[in-house]
């Protein structure tokens, strides 16, 4: 689905309604929810999540309980959220739910120039998020999300919307190793609320502070091992090194949260899964609404790269791979 523009709630009468406050309001682009950049009367920057569908109750109970927990978690940057007047997390009311947080003032990880020592800083800031959601019990945790692991194997129905190719040779080759070696094991992998998406566009470099990490809105029960398979997959683009430099990311991952040997053993697989997972999703979605293509395809070409590099591995060579780079010290610069 796509957001629901025919909607007729005002945000700012939504936002004087249940939050007090008086703020000025602006649409920015999202796939299901509305979501809405809010600047207060009081100088606050702030994002407003909102949606009249009765399925987003669950995402919007999930995203606020996790973000509010992770507001005391060391290390960890995250939006904050904004508490009604009521002193609730979120909003409920007959016509929708929303809720409310703080704006993230940084620059989004697509759109600056990757360095050994800043992926060494996605991986450790990654670990450091996993950490601390490993202690959040959120609910709707295990509400249905297409991009769910559970979701995979199923989505080889995707395949025909992908043009003849080498993508779709890659995706099928994929596809199909997730589905014979690699699903059959994930049961022993530990599980936990995640964060599901650490995308280059949901993580924000802050500066000093660190890199911060936004849109919770696909999180929910999962093995831990995807989040570090999903980020390393998108910075998967240097065909001159195995891993094709998310040897950086995994270095910084691991040496917060030591890989096992499990683990070692299926990340080249689960990161190519994912990727493929990624090209089937959004050549689907882009067939069903193709005015919104280019928004949505935003991430493919970087998947589609990255298929390309991990197709030189085998078993073996990915295996060795992931445990070289997670026992590697940190870059310097």
């Amino acid at each position: 689905m796509l957001p629901d523009a025919s909607q007729n709630d005002a945000p700012a009468a939504l936002l004087a309604q249940h939050y007090g406050l008086d703020a000025v309001v602006a649409p920015l682009s999202s796939e299901v929810e509305r979501t809405f950049d809010a600047r207060a009367g009081d100088g606050r920057q702030l994002i407003f999540k909102t949606s009249a569908r009765p399925q987003a109750l669950d995402s919007f109970r999930f995203q606020s309980t996790v973000l509010a927990g992770l507001g005391s978690a060391t290390g960890v940057i995250a939006p904050a959220v904004i508490p009604t007047r009521s002193g609730d997390l979120m909003f409920e009311h007959a016509q929708g739910s929303g809720y409310l947080q703080t704006r993230m003032v940084g620059l989004a990880l697509h759109t600056v120039p990757r360095t050994p020592r800043l992926l060494d800083q996605v991986g450790e800031a990654l670990a450091r998020l996993n950490l601390a959601m490993k202690h959040i019990e959120a609910p709707a945790s295990r509400r249905p999300v297409l991009w769910n692991i559970a979701c995979w194997p199923w989505l080889v129905e995707f395949e025909r919307y992908l043009p003849e190719g080498q993508t779709a040779q890659l995706v099928h080759s994929a596809m199909a190793d997730y589905i014979g070696n690699i699903a059959p094991q994930i049961g022993n992998l530990d599980w936990q609320v995640t964060h599901n998406d650490p995308s280059p566009f949901n993580m924000i470099n802050t500066g000093p502070t660190g890199i911060g990490f936004i849109d919770f809105g696909d999180g929910g029960w999962n093995p831990r091992l995807q989040d570090l398979a999903i980020a390393a997959g998108h910075f998967t683009l240097d065909p001159d090194t195995p891993l094709g430099g998310a040897e950086h990311v995994i270095a910084g991952y691991a040496s917060l949260c030591p890989l096992s040997d499990l683990e070692a053993a299926l990340l080249p697989g689960m990161m190519r899964a994912r990727q493929s997972a990624l090209v089937l999703i959004n050549h689907w979605r882009s067939h069903l609404f193709p005015q919104d293509a280019p928004y949505i395809m935003k991430n493919v070409h970087r998947a589609e790269r990255g298929l390309v590099v991990l197709a030189a591995l085998d078993a073996a060579a990915g295996e060795a791979a992931v445990r070289d780079a997670a026992t590697r010290k940190q870059p310097a610069s």
